[in-house]
């Protein structure tokens, strides 16, 4: 397997970080959701799990899927979505199933990403990339690709840029990752997407990838579907790799599941993995946790018998990522009022 990147993380000697932020939608209305946390362990819901931006008014497809969000080196928040709607055909969004031909271009079938940034997390700028516009490469033709999924950010320290990685296939075939620079703006790409991982001669599915620095050791987190959806884990002394697969990874999970997101207890030497398990119902996230990357301790589902997680307000969350706040944030965040 091929498999290089770059990553980077908060500083764990950041005092001022005192809670949490997840992001994540729901299938029922394709829209931006937020929760917070003060102990990472219980959640409450932003606007009562109303979407906080709806995807009728920032995505092409009249909907959102897969947000991320990162905190930039410069204070600033950097969000990432997928533009896609799939039951837009359903609400009267589109005329077709998918905006092209299923049978061509697969399952989900769309064209760009959603890209926003923000200092305050009330006010964001944005932008829309259709990739379908991109210059063809030797390795993919753009206007050909079948999708453009699941976009995280990271800053390459290296180069001293920022970086989101996504998913993508040409027509109908196998899913890879791949990486682009962006400007500091959070407003156009800077360099042409290039391959980031993808399965031996493409045997087989890799999306979903999550990256996350520790210590000296480049983390990388994706979905394998060779066999069952199954997140999997990769780790490099260098920044772009190669890296070495982790056979050892196990999160005790035995059904298909997927969106794994890796983040740190602040105060802490424990790091979490949160994961999607879209296969049971109702849809839930599940957690483990680890201190050496090696062994993984199970804590269970939200509001399982005997979870450590907890919901207060909200259900049936899909794709989730965790970031940082200060108090003055959290407290921002708990006096607003949306729309």
């Amino acid at each position: 397997m091929l498999l290089s990147g770059v990553l980077t993380t908060i500083s764990a000697q950041d005092s001022r970080l005192c809670a949490y932020l997840m992001v994540y939608h729901k299938d029922q209305d394709h829209g931006l959701h937020m929760a917070i946390s003060e102990d990472g362990y219980t959640w409450t819901a932003l606007n009562n799990d109303q979407p906080v931006i709806d995807g009728d008014t920032i995505a092409m497809q009249h909907g959102i899927r897969d947000p991320h969000i990162f905190r930039g080196q410069d204070g600033a928040f950097y969000l990432a979505m997928t533009d896609l709607h799939i039951y837009a055909q359903r609400e009267g969004k589109r005329e077709t199933e998918w905006e092209r031909d299923g049978k061509k271009y697969g399952w989900g079938n769309n064209r760009g990403l959603v890209l926003m940034k923000s200092r305050d997390l009330t006010h964001w700028s944005r932008t829309n990339i259709d990739f379908s516009q991109l210059p063809a490469q030797s390795d993919i033709n753009w206007k050909e690709f079948g999708c453009v999924w699941a976009p995280e950010t990271v800053f390459d320290d290296e180069r001293g840029q920022l970086m989101i990685h996504f998913t993508i296939r040409e027509g109908a075939g196998k899913n890879r990752i791949y990486y682009a620079y962006v400007d500091d703006d959070f407003t156009r790409l800077t360099s042409q997407p290039r391959l980031l991982a993808e399965a031996p001669e493409q045997a087989y599915n890799i999306i979903d990838s999550d990256i996350i620095k520790v210590g000296d050791t480049y983390h990388l987190f994706y979905v394998s579907h060779e066999h069952t959806a199954t997140p999997k884990h990769a780790t490099s002394q260098h920044a772009t790799g190669p890296y070495t697969f982790d056979e050892a990874y196990q999160d005790g999970e035995k059904r298909g599941h997927e969106a794994p997101n890796c983040w740190r207890r602040l105060g802490t030497d424990t790091y979490v993995v949160m994961y999607d398990n879209y296969r049971i119902s109702p849809m839930n996230f599940g957690f483990v946790e680890t201190k050496d990357f090696k062994s993984y301790h199970p804590i269970g589902y939200f509001d399982a018998p005997g979870s450590k997680m907890k919901r207060t307000n909200f259900s049936e969350q899909k794709h989730g990522s965790v970031t940082y706040l200060t108090k003055k944030e959290l407290r921002r965040l708990r006096k607003h009022r949306w729309q």
